[in-house]
């Protein structure tokens, strides 16, 4: 593996039917062209070595002796090979022919795996030439090429850092495919080597039927067809090759293609068995097969060049993905606080509006919910709170939005309640420290909070997941509401929500929320400039949000290590920052995130809406006291 990632191919060789010398030829080619790109283990169709179309030939004790030939050919010119090949053919077992998938390594055939399941309906005859893996199951060995080989079903192939095993095409159509005893007893990628005909709307069931499986097992799904090679008596092939993760298709190949063609990618391991680790159910117990694991040689590819991309914006979807997302997201926030304020019968919601991202936001939410409960917007209260870093734009941003909503609306300066608390604990207002500061958000608190009892209300919260990752929010200040909204929506995802609703909204409203987008994200608590211009950038202070969203997503996500999210980041960011800045970035998050959890501990309830949360009382338990990670200061991080 490199830093977590198992490099696959899944190979459509150009065949033709029966003619096993010329196959393993064309087999050969692609072996060459995966080893140049560094490909450890590389699977081929269903029956490649002979063609799966052979029909009654495969009773032929011609076609027989081929193909052991053309196998000897193929172990002979690949023994110094890197790569673990997975190939297809008949094989014999006591006096029985299976269909079976043959790995070799180095020259060698260190396993041979029997279809299980063998269609015979419609098209498919099967049966009619060989027999499932059941009839073979008191033969644990079979002798090939006059060497005696691991023979089975129940069979785990592993170098020591990652493991795999396979199934053979109709397996994966089963009620109960052999995979998902595969994955519960180690394999973390399945191989399917595979001779599916090609139907109108079947490559697409086909595709999904991967991407669930493989979200099942949590596990990498390599899935590769046979081509166009072969016969077109009755049917057609198309190739089709799939590289699955986790439920998510990475990669697919050109069907129909009239050549051979090799399609490749990484399987990120790690994050498959942190998913494994999460899941208590996932127990290996629960299996009801015995496996053997067969010992392969390690792969000499330590690096490569990752050919699978790297989100830079894990939390936010690219193209239709993301409208269906964001709206998603937004109805998981409203049906929350919905919920919330029927319970409480709170005849308002109070929130706290600064003309920024997450207010803006929040108060969007509100309105929302209103207007799913059919109540009037006017039992929404909006209190803007000017203080000494209020900006004019974010001041006028926020009475604005309030007026387009139709939303009750309240402006209080915190300004001589700040200066009188100043003068009550001697505090020099010139002196702009973390009590200047913190002073402005405890008010704005004490005000909502206040405000609340007057009008029989819930005060809403708008702090993010980004802030609660950072414990950039005041303790008992703006980390304290009745309901956080936004506890769940990472600030990329922020982002992305406000301007999916602005798509929504009438011209007028729409320019407000495309300007508060546009607004440099600020806690405005120092001074502004001459020009009644924000001095004060979050991103300057505690760094870019897109870096500490991705370094939270994967340390959350996948488990990642300190030098694993320099590597991952480096990967997407490659062009946009250094390694010497994201690893700036990456020692600010890892420390806050450990120092702050005690922010966390006592948040207020707030609903969860992406596979990232850090409620204490949901995905996330941690001391408050446990010591920070650190990058290494010894040695090199892996780029």
């Amino acid at each position: 593996m490199y830093n977590g990632f198992v490099r696959v191919a899944a190979a459509v060789p150009l065949l033709k039917v029966a003619d096993c010398d010329y196959n393993v030829k064309e087999i050969l080619k692609l072996v060459k062209q995966a080893e140049v790109e560094k490909v450890q283990v590389l699977c081929f169709p269903e029956l490649c070595i002979t063609g799966y179309t052979c029909g009654d030939l495969f009773f032929q004790q011609h076609l027989q002796e081929q193909a052991n030939e053309a196998l000897a050919y193929l172990l002979g010119h690949t023994k110094t090979s890197a790569i673990t090949l997975i190939v297809g053919m008949p094989v014999w077992a006591g006096t029985r022919l299976f269909n079976a998938a043959l790995v070799l390594q180095s020259g060698h055939i260190v396993g041979a795996v029997p279809k299980s399941n063998l269609p015979t309906h419609d098209e498919f005859y099967e049966k009619r030439w060989f027999a499932p893996a059941i009839a073979a199951k008191s033969i644990p060995e079979i002798t090939l090429l006059d060497k005696t080989v691991p023979f089975g079903t129940s069979l785990l192939f592993s170098d020591g850092t990652f493991s795999f095993a396979i199934e053979i095409c109709e397996d994966v159509w089963m009620p109960i495919p052999p995979s998902s005893q595969h994955a519960l007893s180690g394999a973390e990628i399945i191989f399917n080597l595979s001779a599916s005909n090609e139907l109108v709307g079947k490559d697409s069931y086909r595709r999904k039927l991967v991407e669930v499986q493989s979200g099942r097992c949590a596990a990498g799904y390599v899935y590769v067809a046979s081509g166009v090679g072969e016969s077109t008596s009755d049917l057609v092939f198309a190739g089709n090759a799939y590289i699955a993760d986790n439920g998510y298709l990475l990669y697919e190949s050109e069907r129909f293609l009239r050549q051979s063609q090799l399609t490749l990618g990484e399987i990120d391991v790690q994050a498959l068995r942190f998913d494994r680790s999460k899941n208590t159910n996932f127990d290996p117990s629960s299996s009801s097969e015995t496996y053997r694991t067969i010992a392969l040689q390690p792969t000499p590819h330590k690096t490569f060049a990752l050919q699978r991309s790297i989100s830079k914006m894990p939390f936010v979807p690219i193209g239709w993905q993301c409208s269906q997302h964001c709206n998603d997201v937004f109805a998981i926030q409203t049906a929350g606080l919905a919920k919330r304020w029927e319970h409480t019968g709170a005849k308002s919601m109070v929130v706290g509006v600064s003309g920024g991202l997450d207010s803006t936001l929040a108060l969007l939410v509100c309105v929302k919910t209103a207007d799913l409960l059919g109540y009037d917007r006017q039992r929404i209260l909006a209190i803007t709170m000017p203080g000494f870093g209020t900006s004019t734009r974010t001041q006028s941003n926020a009475q604005k939005l309030a007026y387009a909503l139709g939303v009750g609306f309240r402006e209080i300066s915190i300004c001589d309640a700040a200066m009188q608390h100043f003068k009550d604990i001697g505090h020099n207002p010139l002196k702009r420290d973390i009590i200047y500061e913190n002073t402005q958000a405890r008010e704005r608190t004490q005000i909502l909070m206040d405000i609340a009892n007057e009008v029989n209300g819930l005060v809403v919260g708008t702090g993010d997941l980004s802030e609660l990752a950072l414990g950039w929010t005041t303790y008992n200040g703006d980390q304290m509401s009745m309901y956080g909204v936004n506890a769940g929506v990472p600030k990329t995802l922020v982002r992305a929500l406000v301007a999916w609703v602005a798509q929504q909204m009438d011209v007028n409203t729409q320019s407000l929320l495309n300007d508060v987008l546009e607004t440099p994200i600020s806690p405005e608590l120092l001074p502004i400039d001459k020009a009644g211009k924000t001095v004060q950038k979050t991103e300057d202070i505690i760094g870019p949000y897109e870096l500490h969203d991705f370094f939270l997503y994967h340390f959350l996500r996948s488990g990642s290590s300190p030098e694993r999210l320099v590597f991952l980041a480096k990967q997407a960011f490659g062009k946009e920052y250094t390694k010497e800045t994201i690893n700036k970035w990456l020692k600010v998050f890892l420390q806050r995130f450990f120092t702050q959890q005690f922010k966390r501990s006592a948040m207020p309830d707030g609903p969860k809406v992406g596979t990232i949360n850090l409620s204490p009382r949901g995905d996330w338990r941690m001391p408050s006291d446990v010591v920070p990670f650190s990058l290494p200061s010894s040695k090199e991080t892996t780029i």
